[in-house]
């Protein structure tokens, strides 16, 4: 088509279907059949920006509002996030944004920049657990309180836990899973999170409660437990290991192992990627600083280096999917609350971190496994799979 500016060439490169763009000077109809949406730009984006990255111009034009789509966002995105090989990134221009930080002060504070915004804010779309990781969708209706019961559930079936042993939850969050696992099993229970929203929640929770004789909640880095000289029959890590950070993964399981009795089971769910990767540039800019997505092949490969044996790996890859659609309508059902209290920027830019995760686990860029593993050879478990 003769007369093509650099965006209408661009998004024509990335988009797979027809569709229509609309800017202040044009209109154009690209591919062939029914176009599938528009994309009204209102400001142009500088050629610039999209030759340093994809991801971060267009997110960031959706954000101020300068792109707009008639059409919904994760539909849009389900289709675009299949062409993430064409996205460009400049490894130049983003140099101190992809590659985060090791140092342990400054992984707190990127932390706790995601956890600490409120759990007034997080209350308002998450369910009632406060679980911010996968669900598990065990019936077709199954809602989301139920999704994140059944999860939780499932995790402590795999741990198979007994009265008086003992639990640790590295990356607790508001502390379901140990008042389920304390409740149910009759286990001790100890917690760890950056988060000092988290931990003040939770701590009043155990107080509320009257748990404090069987769950305690301490504001502490994973780096800690080597040195604590506690010992645990069990550990669970849930949507943790994602802020660790590439070159941390050895200290993390050095440290898991330290505290983890030998024959001792320890089960590690987390997001994972194909292949190993810097991570997206708008995901580190604006929602998880410092954050990097291990692949399954690098964490499988240290297992053996701190006697790990791999007893069982499942992915829970489209239950992710669903958990995110739950999360995103739930997060729209409040739209007009959260853009009073946080402003219509940062409305648009967590709706489009919700859609394009959901997108991103549909399309398989992302994963998520859990991986169930004890220390040392334990011939004492059931031979057959429970769950």
């Amino acid at each position: 088509m003769r007369g093509k500016n650099y965006i209408s060439r661009y998004l024509e490169d990335l988009i797979p279907v027809a569709f229509e763009l609309e800017t202040a000077s044009e209109f154009t109809v690209f591919g062939t059949g029914p176009a599938q949406f528009k994309v009204k730009l209102k400001k142009q984006i500088p050629k610039r920006e999209l030759m340093r990255s994809t991801s971060l111009a267009l997110g960031e034009a959706y954000m101020r509002g300068d792109l707009e789509v008639n059409r919904d966002l994760y539909e849009v995105l389900e289709m675009l996030l299949g062409r993430m090989d064409r996205f460009r990134t400049s490894p130049a221009a983003l140099h101190g944004l992809k590659g985060g930080s090791l140092e342990k002060e400054k992984q707190k504070k990127e932390v706790c920049s995601h956890y600490d915004i409120g759990n007034d804010f997080y209350r308002l779309w998450l369910d009632e657990t406060m679980s911010y990781s996968c669900g598990y969708f065990k019936k077709t209706g199954s809602t989301l309180f139920e999704a994140q019961v059944a999860k939780t559930d499932h995790i402590l079936k795999k741990l198979q836990l007994e009265m008086g042993m003992t639990l640790l939850d590295i990356g607790c969050g508001w502390g379901f899973l140990l008042m389920r696992a304390a409740r149910r099993y009759g286990v001790k229970g100890v917690g760890i999170t950056l988060s000092e929203e988290q931990y003040r929640q939770f701590s009043r929770e155990i107080k509320d409660q009257h748990m404090e004789d069987r769950i305690e909640v301490k504001r502490m880095d994973y780096r800690e437990l080597a040195d604590s000289k506690m010992k645990f029959d069990r550990v669970v890590s849930v949507g943790m290991m994602e802020h660790v950070g590439r070159g941390n993964y050895d200290g993390f399981l050095r440290n898991v192992a330290d505290v983890l009795e030998p024959g001792g089971l320890f089960l590690l769910h987390f997001i994972s990627a194909l292949k190993e990767h810097g991570g997206d540039p708008f995901m580190r800019k604006y929602i998880f600083p410092g954050g990097v997505i291990p692949s399954l092949r690098e964490v499988v490969d240290l297992l053996p280096e701190y006697d790990f044996y791999t007893l069982d790996v499942e992915s829970l890859r489209r239950h992710y999917t669903r958990t995110l659609l739950c999360w995103r309508e739930n997060f729209t059902g409040h739209r007009e609350e959260i853009e009073a209290r946080h402003g219509e920027e940062f409305a648009r830019m967590w709706e489009l971190y919700l859609a394009s995760c959901a997108a991103s686990f549909q399309n398989g860029v992302v994963d998520l496994h859990q991986i169930l593993l004890s220390k040392g050879v334990n011939n004492e478990l059931p031979m057959v799979r429970a769950v």
